[in-house]
This record gives structure tokens, C-alpha cells and sequence, in this order.
């Protein structure tokens, strides 16, 4: 008798600490697998939406492509090709609760920048089409350590689908808005690997 309390204790035991443990959200995971479903791929974008628009936007310097790099089934790396300049790549995480998004940046030589590795993690469910990333504390001190306080409401989002778009977004209280979009129909060639990657 003692032998099946034991038993049961046991699988008490591990239900509650799979009731406490976080889940993942199924939209989130349709969103992560439908990026991955590219994995490999690169293509070709433009800038939708720069308002206010910028005099000086780095994003007029060449053809704007983004290379589907590397994917495991918990990070993807997305590196953002502008022109010959390589310092952009978004890796996107799971968490145990949704998603992440960072933003790496390097020199080219390498080694990254100042003000590297920002972003923010999903707050929302979100869906299979579009996931926000609002900026999270870590990225504020930097962005405030790096004297760059318009930065420290942004909220960026992802979105992929319908219509064979990928889509890239980053909003801010006040009316900034910034939107690049890829078109998924139409494959390039993939470029180098971004800096400090390779």
C-alpha cells in the first residue's frame, strides 16, 4: 500500500510542476515555424514607411536583403544585408513564455557595436501572422547609457504572411514609424555572411 501512495505522490509531483511551469503560446509557435519554413532562403526588400522620414536613413545605401541564416529549433538568425553594409542581423529566440527579439550589430571587423544585442520580448500572445516586441528594461539602460532617449519607448514587430510577405516594424509613441518588407514569392541569391559571423 505504501508502495502505490508513493506512486501517486510521485505523479502529483509532476503534475503540479508541469501545471507551474510556463507554456509556450501556439501562436507564437506558428509564427517561429513559419519563419523557419525559409530557413536558407534570402530576399530582396524596401522601406514601406519612414516617418518621419529620415535625410540620412542608412536603408537608401543599396538593395535591402534579408537571409533567413540559421534556424534551430529555439533561436533564428535573420542577418539584414544594406548595400555592402553587413551589421544588422535579428535573432529571434523562444522563451518559455513566447518570444525574443535582439538585435545584433557589429563592426567590420567583427566585434559589436556599442549598442548591440536590444530589443524586447513578446508581452501578448500575439498570432501566427505578427509578433510585437516591445523594448525591454535591459535595452533602455543601454539605449539611455548610449544617449539615445528616443529609443527607449520603441516597440518593434515581425510579421510574416499573408500575401508572401516578410515584414519588419519598428513604432514609437509620438508617430515614428518604420516598416521593411520582403517578398517571400521571389528568392535571391544569398548574400555573405553578416560581419563578425562568418
Amino acid at each position: 500500500m505504501s508502495a502505490v501512495r508513493g506512486v501517486f505522490a510521485a505523479m502529483a509531483m509532476t503534475l503540479a510542476s508541469c501545471a507551474s511551469a510556463p507554456a509556450r503560446t501556439a501562436p507564437a509557435d506558428a509564427f517561429f515555424a513559419a519563419i523557419s519554413a525559409h530557413c536558407g532562403q534570402a530576399y530582396a526588400g524596401r522601406v514601406v514607411e519612414d516617418v518621419p522620414a529620415s535625410a540620412t536613413s542608412p536603408f537608401a545605401n543599396g538593395p535591402i536583403v534579408v537571409h533567413v541564416r540559421r534556424c534551430t529549433s529555439d533561436r533564428l538568425e535573420l542577418p539584414l544585408h544594406v548595400g555592402d553594409d553587413r551589421s544588422r542581423t535579428w535573432v529571434v529566440t523562444r522563451t518559455a513564455t513566447g518570444l525574443q527579439l535582439e538585435h545584433d550589430h557589429r563592426h567590420a571587423d567583427g566585434h559589436p557595436d556599442a549598442v548591440t544585442m536590444y530589443g524586447g520580448a513578446t508581452t501578448a500572445p500575439g498570432s501566427a501572422q505578427r509578433q510585437e516586441f516591445p523594448v525591454d528594461a535591459r535595452s533602455v539602460a543601454l539605449f539611455r547609457a548610449n544617449a539615445l532617449p528616443a529609443s527607449v519607448t520603441n516597440t518593434w514587430a515581425i510579421e510574416i504572411g499573408p500575401g508572401e510577405v516578410l515584414a519588419y516594424e519598428l513604432t514609437r509613441p509620438g508617430g515614428r514609424r518604420f516598416r521593411l518588407e520582403f517578398d517571400l514569392a521571389r528568392p535571391v541569391s544569398p548574400p555573405p555572411a553578416p560581419w563578425g559571423h562568418e
